[in-house]
């Protein structure tokens, strides 16, 4: 049964299994465990003593390999939803002995034909012994190359790096201890990053620092095996867990990562007490023998079930985390309602801006002046209405009169404002008549025109826009301002009035980010990301973009919620904007040459790229922080990302990255911008 309920939660992170040994009789051993409490087995196909090399000598007096049962005694559904097959431990296909890596590739061969023909799922590999994992690597790639859609998952310990023995956190420094991370990397390079290759994590007694383990979020990892030995013992016997592990666990759990109970009992429960350590009763009243190893679990449910429910933007932003989307372009293209419909759900964002228009009104109208002096206020964008309300709502609240011109060059989202104000013959897909419904005839004047071509007919005190984008001005917020800021007094308000770009490097799974919608327009334009890829190995790429056969595709900026992410360093400062802008100098054109040094402990990492965020300041202290630091101020946070053509992989010890990173404009015969260039300029310099 599943962990518990956590609302809005649909994930496998819900479903428990447990690693057993082999057992010939498997409806047994699966009754006994689903029974037990837990979700699926993870158990061997095949009995570990068999060996290819010694079948020539009879091995039992048959020639068929000791496989755990038949497919027929359980059910094709049994197969592929209960068990996961593990295989056996004991392969090595790098060893120096001739016959056992003979034997290992054989065997190796005959488990995953077998789990193919039982359909399940996915399937154990036993972790690469050795430093050297090719020949392993390159069996592995052969057999994905015609594998159904079974996954494999390779297990990799959570082990320390060398960098943490180093900082003496080890007892024997003279032992050489290997990255596991590392050891994944050369193993998933081989496999040329095959989408049906995972990693089980084993979780161990101790644990690399933090920025090691971070690393792993950027990987596919499917699931963690806990071992019983893992577990402390709290003050009345039951088993728990570190406060590191425990946040290593609710990590899993919001990453769809299932867990995995291994080992056996250790922890000498005391008698006639079934209450456990984490307010659990034991549910196994009708008397027959509780399993041994539901201590472990009902803890494992305990910190599944004490974590917050979901909230609602994230339940709907589930289906479209690590999912590539075409950027918009809306000085370009006319959106569709349902992309407003989007927009207008980030309550968040127009409620800060409903708080910046009410403090620009209380500075700019005294209370002596608020009943005889009106104030003109501008939205350029205005799209369906959002900000139009949220001004609105702000001259309420506030008690200051106001004229609000609301600009939009899009004709449908101008019906929804007001079609009484245009002559359009698809006046029949209006949503309503906004203005009428919200009383807003006498306030609001619609004008159905291109901010760049329109001449007001009297200058603004406040002008509100949100142009950002998802890297401050990919929507290319401040060309469009500096054109609009005719319409602005000298002494007047800009809604927003100036913007930060921060970004730092990353490293994110490629697996993850392969499907691509390309006119799923599903995204918001507000503290969002921006993640720029780096390199010339093709196969590190995502298969969609691949697949057209071009630069172009691989330089396309795209829009994608990155969930499975590992920020390798801290966000720095790019450039900045503010306005309105009076100076006679003024050039929208910037360069800037960041560094950013990995923290020494991280051990070795791949750089996928950067996600950038923005920090804009609506008015004085009224502002939105990038999503990093505080999720509170913007729900919907789509990161958006410039691909181009690279991965670096960066070895233990200190780095440091030097980023050249200019911002080109170009422009049209009548001098307004259309275009907005982005490239990357990248050294790298280590030292120890």
């Amino acid at each position: 049964m599943p962990l518990g309920e956590r609302s809005g939660d649909k994930s496998d992170s819900r479903y428990c299994g447990v690693e057993t040994e082999f057992n010939d009789d498997m409806p047994q051993l699966l009754s006994t465990n689903i029974n037990g409490g837990f979700d699926f087995v993870v158990s061997p196909l095949m009995d570990p003593s068999y060996r290819p090399s010694l079948m020539d000598t009879g091995y039992k007096g048959s020639g068929i390999a000791p496989f755990a049962g038949s497919d027929l005694v359980l059910s094709p559904s049994q197969w592929s939803s209960h068990v996961v097959g593990k295989i056996s431990s004991w392969i090595d296909l790098d060893s120096e002995d001739e016959i056992l890596r003979k034997d290992s590739e054989i065997v190796l061969k005959q488990e995953i034909s077998w789990a193919s023909h039982l359909s399940l799922q996915a399937c154990l590999l036993p972790t690469p012994k050795g430093a050297s994992c090719a020949n392993y690597a390159r069996c592995v790639n052969q057999i994905l190359q015609n594998l159904n859609n079974m996954q494999l998952w390779l297990r990799i310990p959570l082990d320390k790096s060398d960098d943490d023995a180093m900082n003496g956190n080890s007892d024997d420094l003279s032992e050489v201890q290997v990255d596991s991370w590392e050891t994944w990397n050369c193993f998933r390079l081989l496999c040329e990053h095959h989408s049906q290759l995972s990693i089980a994590l084993d979780v161990l007694c101790s644990l690399p620092s933090a920025n090691s383990l971070g690393r792993w979020f950027g990987e596919p990892v499917r699931a963690a095996i806990i071992h019983t030995n893992s577990f402390l013992t709290n003050a009345r016997g039951y088993p728990c867990l570190s406060k590191r592990h425990q946040r290593l666990m609710t990590a899993f759990f919001n990453h769809s990562i299932q867990i995995v109970v291994s080992g056996t009992p250790v922890h000498n429960l005391p008698m006639g007490n079934s209450e456990l350590a984490a307010d659990h009763t034991d549910k196994h009243i009708d008397g027959t023998q509780r399993h041994s190893l539901r201590p472990y679990l009902d803890y494992v449910s305990y910190l599944y079930q004490k974590m917050d429910p979901l909230p609602e933007q994230e339940r709907f932003e589930l289906g479209y985390r690590d999912f590539l989307q075409s950027p918009l372009q809306p000085l370009m293209d006319n959106l569709e309602a349902q992309t407003y419909e989007t927009f207008e759900k980030d309550t968040v964002k127009y409620s800060q801006y409903e708080r910046a228009v009410s403090k620009a009104l209380l500075d700019r109208i005294s209370d002596e002046e608020a009943s005889t002096k009106t104030t003109v206020l501008m939205v350029v964008g205005a799209g369906r209405g959002p900000l139009v309300r949220a001004s609105l709502q702000a001259a309420e609240e506030t008690g200051r009169k106001l004229r609000v011109y609301a600009v939009e060059k899009n004709p449908n989202a101008v019906i929804t404002l007001h079609p009484d104000q245009i002559d359009f013959s698809m006046v029949l897909l209006a949503i309503g008549n906004l203005v009428k419904l919200e009383g807003w005839e006498n306030i609001v004047t619609i004008v159905s025109c291109d901010m760049r071509c329109w001449d007001a007919p009297e200058k603004a005190d406040i002008l509100v826009s949100e142009l950002l984008g998802s890297f401050g001005d990919n929507e290319l917020s401040p060309e469009c301002l500096d054109g609009a800021q005719r319409f602005l007094k000298a002494d007047g308000i800009s809604i927003p009035s100036s913007y930060l770009y921060k970004f730092h490097p990353t490293s994110y799974s490629i697996k993850t980010v392969q499907r691509c919608k390309s006119f799923d327009f599903l995204y918001c334009n507000w503290s969002t990301a921006l993640v720029l890829s780096m390199s010339k190995a093709l196969i590190l790429f995502i298969l969609q973009v691949k697949s057209h056969k071009d630069l172009v595709h691989f330089e396309t900026a795209y829009v994608v919620k990155l969930h499975r992410v590992a920020r390798l360093a801290p966000s720095q400062p790019v450039f900045t904007f503010t306005h309105p802008e009076y100076s006679t100098t003024k050039d929208n054109q910037r360069y800037k040459k960041l560094q950013f040094e990995i923290p020494h402990d991280s051990g070795s990492v791949m750089v996928h790229g950067f996600a950038g965020y923005f920090d804009a300041t609506l008015y004085k202290d009224v502002s939105n922080i990038f999503p990093i630091e505080d999720t509170s101020v913007c729900t919907i946070r789509f990161a958006f990302r410039i691909t181009a053509l690279a991965v670096l992989w960066f070895n233990q010890g200190l780095v440091r990255m030097v980023c050249n990173l200019p911002k080109r404009i170009s422009y049209s015969q009548q001098q307004w911008p259309f275009v907005l260039g982005w490239s990357l300029g990248l050294s790298i310099e280590e030292f120890h």
